[in-house]
Parts: structure tokens; sequence; C-alpha cells
């Protein structure tokens, strides 16, 4: 009996027995082709950076309510795209540092040239206010530390002082300047020292810096002549600040405290800086060590004339008084007011040659004969103790390079180097008592110092 075959077990596909042959040269043809074909694929797929698409899951049958089907088709992953990541993205190519030092006739613009910087960024920083200033008062030695990005400016960075910079830096819409602290540290340091012929050679022995030697003479310059009144045996204490920056000495700073032991008599000076940042010396109990007037307004290097009413004159050759004291010094060396006072003459004044006459208070002037040249101090001008009127010279009736210097009191001339001189203002009553509150400390770390010394000198000489 022949039952008809249902539809539903009818494949869609031919029978396999209806499929045509194929001939085995076609089948290793295929074989053969494949192989390398396949081995590239594979080469490919290992290399690729891009994951190989995942093949399509084949459609998943889930009942639902038992006589109906609901295909779920799988949202196919998503793969994201590997950027392709350049190496100047992760390390972008560093800017280029310059090192510019100003030499004799240089410029910046010429620099610029030189090392192919965009002179129109320099232009535009020229006219910022600090970096204007800046650029004005250019001198041979000066750097400059310039970063740029193959010759288009990013930054620049000048030294000013110890304490200070300019640094200029591009913005958001051209360039921005500003000046920038330098941060310094202040060390400490304690020092001894015996004269046996000078100051200057004991210092050096001391391992003190020539700013620390001058600066010694310089506080105690109204009460002891480092020329004539040094004694073999006299000695000091002193106390310094030493300048550092990043770790590395820079220089000597200002003394602290000093003591100074000449021929019997004990000189003491400590150091106070107010609250407008100026600074003086004063003994313990707040008095000035500094006194109205120099005793001499040059660093002379010996007295070739002294005070005398009876001398005879070098060139005259007659009896004819010497009413000042002669100070020996090559020609060009800076001569000092020695107080604060007004310039009542300035020009040549007979055999005086060049000459600057100052009025002071307390009805006292001061004479300064034989300049070379003058220094800034013009006739009705004020003038500070100290500052540089002049220069050491040989005009007028001079045998050589000196200063002739005179004190007058009440229009009678007196000894420069004698009279008695008056004292300077002592410290500021508002200061009194902080100043008195620090000198306790410092007087007691330099005992301790010079405690160690002596013992050191004491268990030397057993």
């Amino acid at each position: 009996m022949h039952r008809p075959v249902s539809p539903l077990l009818h494949d869609y596909k031919p029978s396999a027995a209806n499929k045509p042959k194929k001939s085995k040269a076609l089948q290793w043809f295929v074989v053969g082709l494949g192989i390398p074909l396949a081995g590239l694929a594979l080469v490919s797929a290992l290399t690729s950076t891009t994951p190989p698409a995942a093949p399509p899951e084949e459609p998943v049958i889930t009942a639902t309510d038992g006589s109906d089907y609901d295909v779920e088709t799988p949202v196919e992953p998503v793969y994201a795209a590997t950027p392709l990541v350049l190496a100047d993205a992760i390390n972008p190519p560093p800017y280029q540092t310059l090192n510019l030092t100003i030499g004799r006739g240089d410029t910046l613009d010429k620099l610029f040239r030189q090392h192919d910087l965009d002179l129109g960024h320099l232009s535009e920083i020229s006219r910022l206010d600090e970096a204007r200033k800046r650029f004005r008062k250019l001198k041979p030695g000066d750097q400059f530390e310039i970063t740029h990005d193959r010759g288009d400016l990013v930054s620049m960075y000048s030294n000013l002082n110890l304490t200070s910079a300019l640094k200029i830096e591009r913005a958001e819409s051209g360039f921005k300047a500003e000046i920038v602290e330098r941060a310094i540290e202040k060390r400490k340091r304690l020092a001894y020292g015996t004269i046996e012929s000078s100051l200057f050679e004991s210092a050096a022995d001391a391992g003190l810096s020539d700013r620390v030697i001058m600066n010694i003479a310089g506080i105690f310059a109204w009460d002891v002549d480092f020329v004539l009144d040094i004694r073999s045996g006299d000695d000091y204490y002193v106390q310094y600040e030493e300048i550092w920056q990043d770790g590395e000495y820079v220089m000597d700073g200002e003394i602290i405290a000093a003591e100074f032991n000449n021929n019997g008599r004990t000189y003491h000076a400590i150091r106070f800086v107010d609250d407008e940042g100026r600074s003086d010396y004063f003994t313990p109990d707040g008095h000035s060590v500094r006194k109205a007037f120099l005793r001499a307004p040059v660093d002379f290097t010996r007295i070739s004339s002294n005070f005398n009413p009876r001398r005879r004159h070098p060139i005259l050759n007659s009896i004819r008084a010497h009413r000042g004291v002669d100070y020996a010094a090559p020609r060009g060396t800076p001569i000092k007011a020695a107080g604060d006072g007004k310039v009542i003459f300035r020009g040549v004044k007979g055999g005086y040659g060049k000459t600057i006459i100052l009025q002071h208070g307390g009805n006292i002037t001061t004479l300064y004969a034989h300049m070379s040249r003058y220094a800034g101090a013009r006739i009705g001008g004020r003038v500070r103790q100290g500052q540089t009127i002049g220069y050491v010279g040989a005009t007028g009736l001079a045998t050589a390079n000196h200063l002739h210097y005179e004190y007058r009191l009440n229009g009678v001339h007196r000894n420069p180097r004698t009279v008695r001189l008056p004292q300077a203002d002592p410290i500021d009553q508002r200061y009194r008592q902080r100043f008195l509150a620090t000198v306790e400390p410092i007087l007691q770390e330099l005992e301790k110092f010079k405690n160690t010394q002596l013992a050191s000198v004491a268990y030397s000489n057993k």
C-alpha cells in the first residue's frame, strides 16, 4: 500500500542522491588552493589590530505559551574600534631651551635673529612694562633663559638681582610678564681673628671674605682708626650671615653682631632693622655706634701730612699752617661726605684746586680739596654721611694724589683726627624695647663662641 509522503518531511534542499558529482581533480584543486589561503587568513588574523567579527548565532527559540513560538534574535555584540595612537600624542616633543648671554654690543633683537627666534614675539613682549624696564638696562653678562617651539617664543626668564627675577610666559592672548621672588636662605656663621699686623691680613687668615672685612672696618670706623690705632694682639669676634640659594653658597651677607678689642678698649655693635627696612648698628644699651661725622672720609693708604699750625709748605717753602689732614690715596679713590649736610661750595678754590665745602648741623663745616673730579653733589643739594661726593686727585698746589680734609667748628679749624665728634642719635624710642629684647640672646651666643675660642687657644699653648 502506497501512502502519499507528507510534505512536512520534504527537505527544501536537494537530496544527496540528486547532487551532481564533483570531479576529483576539482577537489584537489580546491584543497590545494585552500591551504595557502587559510595560511594567509591565519597570519592576517594574528597581525590585525581590529578583532574579527563574531559569527552570527542561530536564533534562540523559546516556548512562551506552549502553542506559539517566539524567535528572539540576540543583539550582535558591538566592538569598539581601537584608536590609532601616535607617538607624538603620547610623548609630545619637548620645547627647546636656549640660554642667551648678553655680550658687548649685543641686543636682544640681534640674538633673536642669530637663533631664528620670532621677532614679532620679541616686539610684543617689549611693550610689557616689566619687560621694557628690564630691556632698557641690559649690560654685558646678563642672561636670559628662552623656551621656544621651533622659534615660537614660549617663555623667558632672567634674574634681576639676588631675590627677584623677570618671568615672561605665553598666555591665551599674547604674553604676560611678572616679577617673581627668588628664595634665599640666611645661615649664621661665627668667626674670630687676632691681629698681628693689620685687620685685613688677620681676617684673611680667619677665612673671612673682603665683604665681611670691609663691613667690620665700617662698623667701628668712628671709634677705631684701622691704619693708625691698630695694635698687635687686638682681636675681634663676629657673627654674620651667609646667603645660600638652591642649596649653594652665594655670598656673605650682613654682620649681625661684632666685638672689637683695641688697645684695652672693647667695642660692641649689634644690628637692628626697623619697620621701614632701615638698618643700623647700636651698642648693647641702644646708643648708635655711628658718630655724626666720619674720622676719615676716604679709604687711605697713609697720612701724608697731619694737622700742624707750623708746617712748612712743600711747594711754597715757607711756614704755612696746615689746618687739615692729608690722606694719601690712589687717584680716583672715592671721597665720602663726613656727615649729613648741604653743599655750600663746589668749584676751584685757589691752591685747594677742585673743592667741595659742606655745611652741617651745630655750625660745623667740612672741606674736601685737590679732587680730580666731582660726583653728583651740586650747590644747594643735600648729601648723606658716606655718600660719594668726589674722587681723589692732585689739582691745585699738590705734589701727589691725596685728599686734604678740614673740619671747622664755629669757623675755627680743629684737628679732624682728635676733635670730639658729636654722637649720632640713639635707637628710636619706638623700637627700644624690641631691640633690648634681642640683645641678650645675641651677646650670649657671641660670648659662648668667644669662650670656646679662648679655651682652644689656651689648650694649643700648653
